[in-house]
This record gives C-alpha cells, structure tokens and sequence, in this order.
C-alpha cells in the first residue's frame, strides 16, 4: 500500500494533522494501535448502562480557545459544547471554597469571600488577560519560535511589559498567587490549576500553567463535548474521512521505515509495510518514536543520550462512578462545578507535591474530579450522575488489584468528608491505574497523561530534548506530532497541527531549502 502520508496514532494530535494534510490533498492514511480511534479522547459505558464515561480527559478549555480546533469547522462534524453552570470549584480541608464561574462578578464575590481586594485584583487581572489573550494563545500553539504571534504580543504589551510577561513565565503558582492576590481563595485557583499538570506550587513555571487555565477557565469555561469526549473524536474523524483520509485502528506499527537517512513509511506487527511518499507523522511519545519505532541507531548519538534523561510526568489513578444521585458537597454550591479540585490548601499541595517528588504515595491524596452529568445532562439518566476522579502517584510502583482497589477507597474516603453520603450513591465503579490506563491507551506510559512533565527543564527548545522545539526530527520527512513535542500536553491539536505545517513545508516548493535548513540546525544542536 503506498499513500502520501502516514500518521501513527489516532489521538487528537494524530487526527488533526490528518485533517490538515486532507485539506492539502494529500492521501492520508492513519495507523491506530487500539481498536478505536482518539487516543486519549475516548467514551465508554465503564461503570454501569448508560452512564457515559470520558475514559481519559474530559473538559477542554484549550480545545474550545485552540486556534487550531476552533479552525477545523469541528460544529460541522457533529461536535457541540456544554457547561456546568459553574466552572471548577476548590473545596479546602475545613469545606470553605472557592468558586469560578464564566460570570466575572460571581467569581470575583467568591474570591472576595477570602479577601474582599481579590475582587479588584481578578477584575484587573481578567482586563489583562483579554488584552494579550489572541496574540499568547497564537504564539502557545504556533511552531517555536513563534515570530508572527510573538511580534504581534510585542506591539501589544510594548517591551516593558512582554519583559515582565517573560518573568511571569517562570514563577511558581505560589510565587504569582502573592504578587496577584492578596487572599487564600484566589491564590488556590492558580495552584489548583497548576496541578492540572505535573507541576507543585512550589515549582518554576507552574504559575503559568495555573494562571492559563485560571484565565480560560474565565474566558472559555471548561467546556466538554455533548454525548462524550468521543464526540470530539468522532467530529475530526468525520472531518477526515469527508476529506478522504483514512483510519487504520487494531494495528500496532513496530517500525518506521528508512531509505539513505529519509522515512519511507512503516512495518506494521503483522510484518505488513505501508510506503509514505511523502511524510510519516508519529502522535506517539518521543522515547517510543526514537528508541522503538526508529532505532538508536540511526538517531545522532547525543539524541539518544538526552533521552536518557527525558522525564515523565507522575503516574495517574483514575476512578469512575455511577452515580444514583448528584454529590451530596456539605457545600451545597460546589455541586454547580464541573471540576472539583479537593483535599488541600496552598501549603497541602506542596506537600502532595514533595510527596511525589521523593517517590511517596500521598497519605491524603489530591483529587481532581468531574461532574459529568451536571456539565452535560446526556452523560447519565435524569436524575443520576456520571461523575470521576483521578489523583496522581509516584511512577515505578506496584499497583496490584488489591493495592489499586484500596486507594480507590481512600479516594472516595476524601470526597465522603466533604459529602456525606457520597459512598452510598454508588451504583457502579471503574478503577484504572497506571498499567489499566497504558493498556487502554499505549501512549500513557506508566500511567503518564501528559507525554512527558511541564517542568521548565523540558519546555520549548527543551522538549522533548534540547534540541530546535519544533516537529522536525533528524530523520528526513519524520516528524513528531504527539503532546511530547512542543507546547505539550492538553487537548488544543497544536503538536498535530505543528507537525503538519513543518510536513508541508518540507514537501513544498522551497523544500530542499527548508531540509538544508534543519539539517544544518541539527548538525548544530546534536553534534
């Protein structure tokens, strides 16, 4: 079989370069390890008949803002978004909380409930946020280093500003919290957030990633797909099947091909080869792409040894719930939230944090959990909620089903201080841990969700390896289109979308100059 180009995995990255490269005319051929496509996106009945539960992610404030989503016409396809009538809620150890809502001024009261300036203060910080929004995102999910979007943030902010916007980048959650803030409730927004990832408050650059999805969270909501997370998958498969592509699934690559330093295409595990006349595109992590599919061999020898020292984010326990009721929160408003994030303080997660970081299993864990059916009413029966939540845990540890059901229960211990009577409403419970979520999906290694950490250390130009932060591999027409690549993990397509644009300009009328180019840029950063 020969076609223009392969792309190995069907996660959203892997289906959103398809889509681009449809959109080019290209014959786009899609090869999927498992036996349905969207990698990390997906919707099954886990836990009881119909409850709808999101296997892996769930809501996707970066998908609804993505630039890259958003232009794919995805409302076409079948894809419709939904809203709790909260954003995300965080309950502390005494059941205060602190709420947001896509309504400024009910989020700027909660906020005020723990210092009555953080009204102001959110104010402010919101009119900041709307003035530099377009321009950020852009230069977020653009190929690194993003010259038009960042020259456009440049005359927006002037260099005053885009040099203190630069300090921002690298605090800690704690850190922006103090100079943002002045109360505990607004503080807890940026560090909760910031544990979306695998980073403490405590941390360098976490305070981005909290303040991001704190300031999406305002914006856009932490929306879901009507009917499911598959829905989304099922929206960029229509896309891409109405264009003419095509999608492969129970059928593992074990090898991309290679002709005189160039991939050619890829060996499936039956021994079955597809030819790629112009491109192989892999949404697999960068340790599996380089050391399984291509081979140490062939990789420049300095690659293979910052691999080495490449590092994955922690390991994930995940539990879903049928629910016979809503969740019975002693705060009876955090029932509005579609994400709950409960079990800590400021100082609570730091702990949780070091815990992880000396490979401890946390004593009282940190949950992020959703309510399903309250963001979207078609998840479960009327009346009933499909609700989940998941924590994480040290990599390298042993989770038999004993072990695994055991801190299940103490997770649901957490949430039952906070909502008596929460354990009897289970009619249905699905528990995955790191060796369940990596059989399920073959990208989430060890249970690790976002393809590698968030840690300053292995972002932009060092992700996945110092190297140029851009799709381009060594091998020519081989490129990576997973979140190991830059800017990483989330749903918003922008490693897939990046990895088509460098696909296409390699095959494009200026192509031996853009080969020469990055070769010659290789050369520099790998020998």
């Amino acid at each position: 079989m020969e076609v223009d180009a392969v792309v190995v995995g069907s996660g959203p990255n892997g289906l959103v370069a398809a889509n681009l490269l449809a959109d080019a005319g290209w014959e786009t051929l899609v090869i999927e390890a498992t036996p349905k496509p969207g990698g990390a996106v997906r919707t099954e009945e886990l836990t009881a008949p119909g409850f709808r539960n999101d296997v892996y992610s769930a809501f996707y404030p970066l998908g609804a803002a993505s630039r890259v989503l958003t232009g794919l016409g995805l409302e076409d396809h079948g894809l419709r978004w939904r809203h709790a009538p909260a954003v995300l809620a965080h309950v502390l150890p005494d059941d205060r909380y602190v709420l947001q809502s896509r309504d400024l001024e009910r989020t700027a009261r909660s906020v005020a409930e723990f210092d009555e300036r953080d009204a102001d203060n959110l104010r402010a910080e919101h009119a900041s946020w709307q003035r530099l929004r377009e321009p950020l995102l852009d230069a977020i999910v653009r190929p690194f280093p993003p010259v038009r979007p960042g020259a456009r943030l440049l005359k927006t902010l002037g260099t005053a500003e885009s040099l203190r916007l630069a300090r921002m980048l690298t605090l800690t959650a704690r850190g922006l919290g103090k100079e943002k803030f002045d109360g505990a409730g607004a503080r807890l927004l940026l560090a909760g957030n910031a544990m979306h990832t695998d980073l403490g408050p405590d941390q360098a650059g976490s305070g981005v990633f909290g303040w991001l999805l704190t300031m999406l969270g305002q914006d856009v909501g932490f929306p879901v797909p009507e009917g499911g997370a598959g829905r989304l998958t099922d929206a960029l498969v229509n896309r891409l099947t109405a264009k003419g592509g095509e999608i492969v699934c129970g059928t593992p690559v074990t090898e991309v091909t290679l002709s005189d330093g160039r991939a050619v295409g890829v060996r499936d595990a039956d021994g079955r080869r597809v030819r790629a006349r112009r491109a192989v595109l892999a949404d697999v992590p960068a340790p599996v792409l380089y050391r399984d599919l291509v081979g140490a061999e062939h990789l420049p020898a300095r690659l293979v040894s910052d691999l080495d020292r490449f590092v994955w984010d922690d390991a994930t326990i995940k539990v879903d719930w049928a629910l016979s009721a809503p969740i019975p929160w002693n705060a009876s408003e955090v029932g509005q939230a579609g994400t709950v994030h409960i079990g800590a303080d400021l100082d609570g997660l730091a702990g949780i944090a070091n815990d992880l970081a000396c490979g401890r299993v946390p004593r009282d864990p940190f949950l992020l959990l959703g309510q399903m059916t309250t963001a979207d009413p078609t998840r479960s029966p009327a009346g009933t909620e499909s609700a989940w939540a998941y924590t994480h845990v040290p990599r390298g540890e042993s989770w038999p089903d004993s072990r695994l059901r055991r801190h299940a229960d103490r997770m649901e211990e957490v949430i039952e201080k906070h909502a008596p009577g929460f354990r009897s409403l289970i009619a249905g419970r699905a528990v995955a841990g790191p060796a369940q979520l990596q059989e399920g999906n073959h990208s989430l290694v060890e249970g690790s969700i976002n393809a590698g950490t968030a840690a300053i250390q292995q972002q932009l130009f060092f992700r996945p390896v110092p190297g140029l932060g851009r799709a381009d591999t060594p091998i020519d027409r081989l490129f990576l289109a997973s979140a190991s690549a830059h800017p990483g993990g989330a749903v918003h397509g922008a490693p897939g979308s990046n990895a088509a644009r460098a696909a296409l300009a390699r095959d494009g009328w200026a192509g031996s100059v853009y080969r020469a180019t990055v070769r010659a840029a290789h050369r520099a950063v790998y020998r």
